[in-house]
Protein backbone atom coordinates (compact mmCIF):
# COMPACT_ATOMS: atom_id res chain seq x y z
CA UNK A 1 0.00 0.00 0.00
CA UNK A 2 1.45 3.68 -0.79
CA UNK A 3 -0.01 4.97 2.12
CA UNK A 4 1.97 2.34 3.99
CA UNK A 5 4.77 2.54 2.06
CA UNK A 6 5.29 6.60 3.40
CA UNK A 7 4.97 5.25 7.05
CA UNK A 8 7.95 2.88 6.63
CA UNK A 9 9.75 5.45 5.30
CA UNK A 10 8.71 8.09 8.39
CA UNK A 11 9.65 5.20 10.92
CA UNK A 12 12.73 4.61 8.94
CA UNK A 13 13.72 8.34 8.70
CA UNK A 14 13.36 8.91 12.77
CA UNK A 15 15.26 5.77 13.91
CA UNK A 16 17.94 7.30 11.72
CA UNK A 17 17.50 10.36 12.72
CA UNK A 18 18.00 9.43 16.20
CA UNK A 19 20.82 7.28 15.64
CA UNK A 20 23.06 10.39 14.10
CA UNK A 21 21.85 12.89 17.17
CA UNK A 22 23.47 10.05 19.48
CA UNK A 23 26.46 9.91 17.60
CA UNK A 24 27.15 13.48 17.42
CA UNK A 25 26.79 13.46 21.32
CA UNK A 26 29.34 10.92 21.66
CA UNK A 27 31.68 13.30 19.45
CA UNK A 28 30.84 16.58 21.56
CA UNK A 29 31.65 16.07 24.97
CA UNK A 30 32.84 18.86 27.24
CA UNK A 31 36.12 17.76 28.70
CA UNK A 32 35.69 20.89 31.21
CA UNK A 33 35.03 20.58 34.38
CA UNK A 34 34.79 23.48 37.89
CA UNK A 35 34.13 27.00 37.98
CA UNK A 36 37.57 27.72 36.15
CA UNK A 37 37.66 28.52 32.49
CA UNK A 38 40.49 26.91 31.16
CA UNK A 39 41.44 27.59 27.53
CA UNK A 40 43.35 24.83 26.40
CA UNK A 41 45.38 23.96 22.76
CA UNK A 42 43.96 20.78 21.59
CA UNK A 43 46.41 17.93 22.09
CA UNK A 44 48.12 16.01 19.56
CA UNK A 45 45.76 13.08 18.54
CA UNK A 46 46.08 9.78 20.04
CA UNK A 47 46.08 6.58 18.18
CA UNK A 48 42.95 5.73 20.34
CA UNK A 49 40.90 9.32 19.22
CA UNK A 50 41.87 8.37 15.63
CA UNK A 51 40.89 4.97 16.07
CA UNK A 52 37.11 6.52 17.46
CA UNK A 53 37.16 9.15 14.66
CA UNK A 54 37.25 6.70 12.15
CA UNK A 55 35.06 4.61 14.16
CA UNK A 56 32.66 7.76 13.59
CA UNK A 57 33.06 8.00 10.23
CA UNK A 58 31.94 4.96 9.33
CA UNK A 59 28.77 4.64 11.30
CA UNK A 60 28.18 7.66 9.49
CA UNK A 61 28.79 6.37 6.07
CA UNK A 62 26.99 3.19 6.66
CA UNK A 63 23.79 5.23 8.53
CA UNK A 64 23.45 6.87 5.36
CA UNK A 65 23.90 3.89 3.00
CA UNK A 66 20.74 2.33 5.20
CA UNK A 67 18.88 5.14 5.18
CA UNK A 68 19.04 5.01 0.79
CA UNK A 69 18.71 1.46 0.80
CA UNK A 70 15.58 1.93 3.37
CA UNK A 71 13.91 5.07 0.87
CA UNK A 72 14.82 2.33 -2.33
CA UNK A 73 12.92 -0.39 -0.74
CA UNK A 74 10.08 1.47 0.79
CA UNK A 75 9.50 3.92 -1.88
CA UNK A 76 10.30 1.70 -5.11
CA UNK A 77 12.70 3.71 -6.99
CA UNK A 78 9.98 6.25 -8.38
CA UNK A 79 7.05 5.38 -6.23
CA UNK A 80 5.30 2.50 -8.24
CA UNK A 81 7.88 -0.04 -8.09
CA UNK A 82 5.57 -2.85 -6.85
CA UNK A 83 8.16 -6.12 -6.25
CA UNK A 84 6.68 -7.40 -9.74
CA UNK A 85 9.97 -8.38 -11.12
CA UNK A 86 11.21 -4.46 -10.32
CA UNK A 87 9.09 -2.87 -13.35
CA UNK A 88 6.93 -0.23 -12.28
CA UNK A 89 3.70 0.25 -13.69
CA UNK A 90 3.65 1.88 -17.24
CA UNK A 91 1.05 1.42 -18.93
CA UNK A 92 -2.33 -0.70 -18.88
CA UNK A 93 -4.22 -2.83 -20.86
CA UNK A 94 -7.70 -4.27 -20.61
CA UNK A 95 -9.63 -6.96 -21.86
CA UNK A 96 -13.40 -7.78 -21.63
CA UNK A 97 -16.77 -6.27 -22.42
CA UNK A 98 -18.93 -3.25 -22.42
CA UNK A 99 -18.03 -3.06 -18.42
CA UNK A 100 -14.65 -1.52 -19.40
CA UNK A 101 -15.12 -0.41 -23.22
CA UNK A 102 -14.00 2.84 -23.79
CA UNK A 103 -14.99 4.11 -27.12
CA UNK A 104 -15.19 0.94 -29.71
CA UNK A 105 -18.42 2.40 -30.90
CA UNK A 106 -17.89 5.91 -30.69
CA UNK A 107 -18.05 7.02 -34.45
CA UNK A 108 -20.69 6.74 -37.25
CA UNK A 109 -23.96 6.85 -36.09
CA UNK A 110 -23.37 7.20 -32.44
CA UNK A 111 -20.53 9.61 -32.77
CA UNK A 112 -23.13 11.82 -34.71
CA UNK A 113 -25.83 11.18 -31.71
CA UNK A 114 -23.24 12.10 -29.17
CA UNK A 115 -22.60 15.33 -30.92
CA UNK A 116 -26.40 16.27 -30.65
CA UNK A 117 -26.94 15.29 -27.58
CA UNK A 118 -23.68 16.00 -25.48
CA UNK A 119 -22.05 12.21 -25.50
CA UNK A 120 -22.36 8.39 -26.53
CA UNK A 121 -20.08 5.91 -27.35
CA UNK A 122 -19.30 4.49 -23.62
CA UNK A 123 -21.76 2.07 -21.74
CA UNK A 124 -22.51 4.51 -18.99
CA UNK A 125 -23.96 7.88 -18.35
CA UNK A 126 -21.59 9.55 -21.16
CA UNK A 127 -20.51 13.41 -21.66
CA UNK A 128 -17.98 14.89 -24.15
CA UNK A 129 -14.58 14.50 -22.34
CA UNK A 130 -15.16 10.78 -21.74
CA UNK A 131 -13.14 9.02 -18.85
CA UNK A 132 -16.18 7.46 -16.75
CA UNK A 133 -15.05 4.24 -17.54
CA UNK A 134 -13.02 2.51 -14.39
CA UNK A 135 -10.26 1.61 -16.46
CA UNK A 136 -10.24 4.97 -17.40
CA UNK A 137 -11.04 6.33 -13.23
CA UNK A 138 -7.64 3.63 -12.88
CA UNK A 139 -5.81 4.96 -15.22
CA UNK A 140 -5.87 8.52 -14.05
CA UNK A 141 -5.29 7.21 -10.06
CA UNK A 142 -2.06 5.51 -11.14
CA UNK A 143 -1.12 8.62 -13.57
CA UNK A 144 -0.79 6.39 -16.41
CA UNK A 145 -1.34 7.78 -20.00
CA UNK A 146 -5.23 8.16 -20.82
CA UNK A 147 -6.93 5.03 -21.62
CA UNK A 148 -7.97 4.61 -25.01
CA UNK A 149 -9.92 2.02 -27.31
CA UNK A 150 -7.71 -0.22 -29.33
CA UNK A 151 -9.45 -0.98 -31.94
CA UNK A 152 -13.03 1.11 -33.41
CA UNK A 153 -15.65 0.30 -36.19
CA UNK A 154 -19.25 0.21 -36.60
CA UNK A 155 -20.84 -2.12 -39.16
CA UNK A 156 -24.72 -2.21 -39.40
CA UNK A 157 -26.57 -3.66 -41.78
CA UNK A 158 -29.66 -1.26 -41.86
CA UNK A 159 -29.51 1.87 -44.16
CA UNK A 160 -31.00 3.89 -41.63
CA UNK A 161 -27.57 3.64 -39.37
CA UNK A 162 -24.28 4.94 -39.96
CA UNK A 163 -21.52 2.73 -39.71
CA UNK A 164 -17.41 3.39 -39.59
CA UNK A 165 -14.80 1.28 -41.09
CA UNK A 166 -12.40 -0.93 -38.67
CA UNK A 167 -9.49 0.40 -37.47
CA UNK A 168 -6.92 0.05 -35.03
CA UNK A 169 -5.05 2.87 -33.34
CA UNK A 170 -1.61 2.31 -32.69
CA UNK A 171 -0.49 2.76 -29.05
CA UNK A 172 -3.87 2.29 -27.36
CA UNK A 173 -4.02 -0.91 -25.25
CA UNK A 174 -7.47 -0.73 -24.14
CA UNK A 175 -9.14 -3.83 -26.11
CA UNK A 176 -12.21 -4.43 -24.35
CA UNK A 177 -15.42 -4.45 -26.67
CA UNK A 178 -19.19 -4.33 -25.74
CA UNK A 179 -21.22 -7.72 -26.47
CA UNK A 180 -17.49 -9.56 -26.35
CA UNK A 181 -17.88 -13.07 -25.34
CA UNK A 182 -14.69 -15.00 -24.08
CA UNK A 183 -14.08 -17.02 -27.47
CA UNK A 184 -18.08 -17.48 -29.37
CA UNK A 185 -18.69 -15.03 -31.98
CA UNK A 186 -22.04 -14.86 -31.06
CA UNK A 187 -22.74 -11.68 -29.19
CA UNK A 188 -25.64 -9.43 -29.28
CA UNK A 189 -26.21 -6.80 -32.08
CA UNK A 190 -22.85 -8.01 -33.67
CA UNK A 191 -21.96 -8.65 -36.97
CA UNK A 192 -21.64 -12.13 -36.02
CA UNK A 193 -25.28 -12.30 -35.57
CA UNK A 194 -26.12 -10.84 -38.97
CA UNK A 195 -24.91 -13.58 -41.02
CA UNK A 196 -27.78 -15.40 -38.76
CA UNK A 197 -30.05 -12.99 -40.70
CA UNK A 198 -30.21 -10.41 -37.64
CA UNK A 199 -30.56 -6.96 -38.71
CA UNK A 200 -28.69 -4.73 -36.02
CA UNK A 201 -26.32 -2.12 -35.78
CA UNK A 202 -23.22 -4.44 -36.25
CA UNK A 203 -20.50 -4.05 -33.19
CA UNK A 204 -17.99 -5.71 -33.73
CA UNK A 205 -17.51 -7.75 -30.23
CA UNK A 206 -14.50 -9.33 -30.71
CA UNK A 207 -14.27 -12.50 -28.71
CA UNK A 208 -11.64 -11.63 -25.91
CA UNK A 209 -9.36 -14.36 -26.98
CA UNK A 210 -9.14 -12.46 -30.05
CA UNK A 211 -8.36 -8.94 -28.04
CA UNK A 212 -5.52 -10.92 -26.54
CA UNK A 213 -4.31 -12.13 -29.72
CA UNK A 214 -4.45 -8.26 -31.58
CA UNK A 215 -2.46 -6.96 -28.34
CA UNK A 216 0.46 -9.96 -28.73
CA UNK A 217 0.34 -9.18 -32.42
CA UNK A 218 0.76 -5.07 -31.70
CA UNK A 219 3.46 -6.09 -28.88
CA UNK A 220 5.88 -8.05 -30.25
CA UNK A 221 4.35 -11.31 -29.57
CA UNK A 222 5.46 -10.35 -25.51
CA UNK A 223 4.96 -8.50 -22.57
CA UNK A 224 7.11 -5.82 -21.66
CA UNK A 225 6.93 -6.84 -17.80
CA UNK A 226 5.87 -3.20 -16.75
CA UNK A 227 1.98 -3.58 -17.85
CA UNK A 228 -1.23 -3.81 -15.46
CA UNK A 229 -3.41 -6.19 -17.32
CA UNK A 230 -6.86 -6.28 -16.32
CA UNK A 231 -9.22 -9.12 -17.11
CA UNK A 232 -13.19 -8.79 -17.00
CA UNK A 233 -15.35 -10.84 -19.36
CA UNK A 234 -17.92 -13.42 -18.79
CA UNK A 235 -21.27 -11.42 -18.15
CA UNK A 236 -22.19 -11.47 -22.45
CA UNK A 237 -21.58 -15.35 -22.07
CA UNK A 238 -24.07 -16.23 -19.67
CA UNK A 239 -26.70 -13.18 -21.08
CA UNK A 240 -25.87 -15.37 -24.46
CA UNK A 241 -26.73 -18.44 -23.02
CA UNK A 242 -30.13 -17.74 -21.40
CA UNK A 243 -30.93 -16.25 -24.81
CA UNK A 244 -29.78 -18.79 -27.43
CA UNK A 245 -29.39 -21.95 -25.28
CA UNK A 246 -31.16 -22.27 -22.27
CA UNK A 247 -34.69 -21.81 -23.58
CA UNK A 248 -34.41 -25.67 -24.89
CA UNK A 249 -31.39 -27.06 -23.36
CA UNK A 250 -30.98 -25.27 -20.11
CA UNK A 251 -28.41 -27.75 -18.57
CA UNK A 252 -26.27 -27.60 -21.91
CA UNK A 253 -26.45 -23.70 -21.56
CA UNK A 254 -24.79 -24.15 -17.76
CA UNK A 255 -22.14 -26.18 -19.06
CA UNK A 256 -21.20 -23.84 -21.83
CA UNK A 257 -20.80 -21.08 -19.12
CA UNK A 258 -19.19 -23.45 -16.88
CA UNK A 259 -16.41 -24.16 -20.08
CA UNK A 260 -16.13 -20.48 -21.08
CA UNK A 261 -14.82 -19.60 -16.95
CA UNK A 262 -12.44 -22.45 -17.53
CA UNK A 263 -11.24 -20.82 -20.72
CA UNK A 264 -10.89 -17.42 -19.82
CA UNK A 265 -8.98 -18.97 -17.09
CA UNK A 266 -6.60 -20.71 -19.68
CA UNK A 267 -6.31 -17.93 -21.99
CA UNK A 268 -5.20 -16.13 -19.40
CA UNK A 269 -2.17 -18.17 -18.26
CA UNK A 270 -1.19 -19.14 -21.87
CA UNK A 271 -1.95 -16.17 -23.57
CA UNK A 272 -1.06 -13.30 -21.16
CA UNK A 273 1.25 -14.78 -18.12
CA UNK A 274 3.14 -16.83 -20.42
CA UNK A 275 4.15 -14.20 -22.59
CA UNK A 276 5.41 -11.79 -19.94
CA UNK A 277 2.84 -10.42 -17.59
CA UNK A 278 3.33 -9.61 -14.35
CA UNK A 279 0.23 -8.49 -12.75
CA UNK A 280 -2.51 -9.56 -14.42
CA UNK A 281 -5.91 -8.15 -12.64
CA UNK A 282 -9.06 -10.76 -13.00
CA UNK A 283 -12.21 -9.24 -11.55
CA UNK A 284 -15.04 -12.25 -12.45
CA UNK A 285 -18.49 -11.61 -13.36
CA UNK A 286 -20.54 -9.61 -11.10
CA UNK A 287 -24.12 -10.56 -9.80
CA UNK A 288 -25.72 -9.82 -12.63
CA UNK A 289 -29.04 -11.40 -10.99
CA UNK A 290 -29.48 -8.53 -8.39
CA UNK A 291 -29.97 -6.24 -11.48
CA UNK A 292 -33.06 -5.37 -13.31
CA UNK A 293 -31.74 -6.81 -16.25
CA UNK A 294 -32.32 -10.47 -15.33
CA UNK A 295 -34.79 -9.57 -12.03
CA UNK A 296 -36.93 -7.85 -14.66
CA UNK A 297 -37.54 -11.09 -16.06
CA UNK A 298 -38.98 -13.28 -13.44
CA UNK A 299 -37.57 -15.02 -10.54
CA UNK A 300 -36.42 -18.51 -12.90
CA UNK A 301 -34.50 -16.68 -15.07
CA UNK A 302 -32.78 -14.96 -12.42
CA UNK A 303 -31.97 -17.88 -10.43
CA UNK A 304 -30.51 -19.68 -13.62
CA UNK A 305 -28.32 -16.66 -14.55
CA UNK A 306 -27.33 -16.69 -10.76
CA UNK A 307 -26.30 -20.49 -11.30
CA UNK A 308 -24.64 -19.49 -14.33
CA UNK A 309 -22.91 -17.08 -13.38
CA UNK A 310 -21.14 -18.90 -10.04
CA UNK A 311 -20.27 -21.49 -12.54
CA UNK A 312 -18.72 -19.22 -14.74
CA UNK A 313 -16.45 -17.95 -11.53
CA UNK A 314 -16.03 -21.08 -9.99
CA UNK A 315 -14.14 -22.50 -13.07
CA UNK A 316 -12.61 -19.76 -14.04
CA UNK A 317 -11.00 -19.41 -10.19
CA UNK A 318 -9.95 -22.91 -10.45
CA UNK A 319 -8.11 -22.14 -13.85
CA UNK A 320 -6.38 -19.36 -12.17
CA UNK A 321 -5.15 -21.27 -8.96
CA UNK A 322 -1.71 -20.89 -7.98
CA UNK A 323 -0.92 -18.48 -10.67
CA UNK A 324 1.28 -16.02 -8.77
CA UNK A 325 1.02 -12.96 -11.21
CA UNK A 326 -2.53 -13.31 -11.41
CA UNK A 327 -5.12 -11.53 -8.99
CA UNK A 328 -8.44 -12.76 -9.29
CA UNK A 329 -10.97 -9.69 -7.73
CA UNK A 330 -14.52 -11.00 -6.44
CA UNK A 331 -16.92 -8.38 -8.66
CA UNK A 332 -19.74 -10.94 -7.76
CA UNK A 333 -18.78 -10.10 -3.85
CA UNK A 334 -18.64 -6.10 -4.80
CA UNK A 335 -21.70 -6.19 -6.40
CA UNK A 336 -23.95 -8.16 -3.76
CA UNK A 337 -22.55 -5.98 -1.00
CA UNK A 338 -23.67 -2.84 -3.01
CA UNK A 339 -27.45 -4.16 -3.45
CA UNK A 340 -26.96 -5.23 0.38
CA UNK A 341 -25.59 -2.12 1.49
CA UNK A 342 -25.64 0.90 -0.98
CA UNK A 343 -25.60 3.36 1.75
CA UNK A 344 -21.82 1.62 2.59
CA UNK A 345 -20.84 2.67 -0.96
CA UNK A 346 -22.28 6.87 -0.98
CA UNK A 347 -25.37 5.01 -3.66
CA UNK A 348 -28.45 6.65 -3.41
CA UNK A 349 -30.46 4.00 -5.45
CA UNK A 350 -29.64 -0.21 -6.54
CA UNK A 351 -32.79 -0.82 -7.72
CA UNK A 352 -33.67 2.04 -10.92
CA UNK A 353 -31.81 3.16 -13.94
CA UNK A 354 -30.74 6.84 -14.51
CA UNK A 355 -31.10 6.72 -18.52
CA UNK A 356 -34.14 7.79 -19.59
CA UNK A 357 -35.77 7.26 -23.08
CA UNK A 358 -32.75 7.80 -25.76
CA UNK A 359 -32.31 7.60 -29.27
CA UNK A 360 -31.65 3.36 -29.30
CA UNK A 361 -35.25 2.93 -27.50
CA UNK A 362 -37.42 0.79 -28.89
CA UNK A 363 -40.40 2.75 -28.16
CA UNK A 364 -40.51 6.61 -26.91
CA UNK A 365 -41.33 5.79 -23.60
CA UNK A 366 -39.14 3.12 -22.73
CA UNK A 367 -35.48 3.38 -20.98
CA UNK A 368 -33.04 3.12 -23.33
CA UNK A 369 -29.28 1.84 -23.68
CA UNK A 370 -26.36 3.26 -22.04
CA UNK A 371 -24.50 3.60 -24.88
CA UNK A 372 -25.91 6.54 -25.96
CA UNK A 373 -27.10 7.90 -22.45
CA UNK A 374 -26.07 11.69 -21.62
CA UNK A 375 -27.20 14.21 -19.30
CA UNK A 376 -29.76 15.32 -22.10
CA UNK A 377 -31.84 11.77 -21.47
CA UNK A 378 -31.58 11.21 -17.88
CA UNK A 379 -35.03 10.41 -16.24
CA UNK A 380 -35.56 12.79 -13.67
CA UNK A 381 -34.37 13.86 -9.87
CA UNK A 382 -30.38 13.29 -8.96
CA UNK A 383 -29.06 10.04 -10.55
CA UNK A 384 -25.36 10.93 -10.00
CA UNK A 385 -25.61 8.18 -7.28
CA UNK A 386 -27.45 5.42 -8.58
CA UNK A 387 -25.90 1.96 -9.03
CA UNK A 388 -26.92 1.93 -12.88
CA UNK A 389 -27.34 3.79 -15.57
CA UNK A 390 -28.98 1.24 -17.76
CA UNK A 391 -30.53 -2.53 -16.63
CA UNK A 392 -26.97 -3.35 -16.40
CA UNK A 393 -23.87 -0.88 -16.51
CA UNK A 394 -22.70 1.23 -13.70
CA UNK A 395 -23.25 4.97 -13.92
CA UNK A 396 -19.87 6.84 -13.73
CA UNK A 397 -20.19 6.76 -9.66
CA UNK A 398 -20.38 3.35 -9.29
CA UNK A 399 -17.21 2.83 -12.09
CA UNK A 400 -15.91 5.20 -9.59
CA UNK A 401 -16.34 2.70 -7.00
CA UNK A 402 -14.97 -0.43 -9.20
CA UNK A 403 -11.78 1.20 -9.69
CA UNK A 404 -11.17 1.99 -5.61
CA UNK A 405 -12.20 -1.49 -5.74
CA UNK A 406 -9.16 -2.18 -8.19
CA UNK A 407 -7.05 -0.20 -6.11
CA UNK A 408 -7.46 -2.31 -3.22
CA UNK A 409 -7.06 -5.28 -4.89
CA UNK A 410 -3.80 -4.44 -6.12
CA UNK A 411 -2.78 -3.14 -2.62
CA UNK A 412 -3.77 -6.88 -1.29
CA UNK A 413 -1.44 -8.62 -3.84
CA UNK A 414 1.24 -6.10 -2.97
CA UNK A 415 1.08 -4.29 -6.34
CA UNK A 416 0.63 -0.74 -4.31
Amino acid sequence: MAHARRGVIREAGGAIGDAGAWVGGADTRSSVSGPVRITMRPAAPTPRRLWRKMRLRFLRTALAAVAAALAVTACGGDGDDDGAGGHPIQRLVAFGDSFSDVGSYGVGTIALIGAQTGGAGRWTVNDTRGGQVWVEQLSQRLDLPPACAAETGLQPNSPALTGAPVTAHPGCTIYAQGGARVASVLAGSSVAMQRLGEVNIGYLAKPVQQQMAAHLAAAGGAYRGDELVVVMAGTNDVVMELALTAPTNPTQALQNVADAGAQLGALVRSEVVAKGAQRVLVLNVPNIAGLPYLRDQGEAIATLGDTMTRAFNQQLAAALAGVPQVHLADAYGLTSDMLARPGHYGLSNVSDVACGPNAFSPTPSTNGTALVCNSANLLPGDRSRYLLADAIHPTPYAHGLIADFALAQMREAGWR
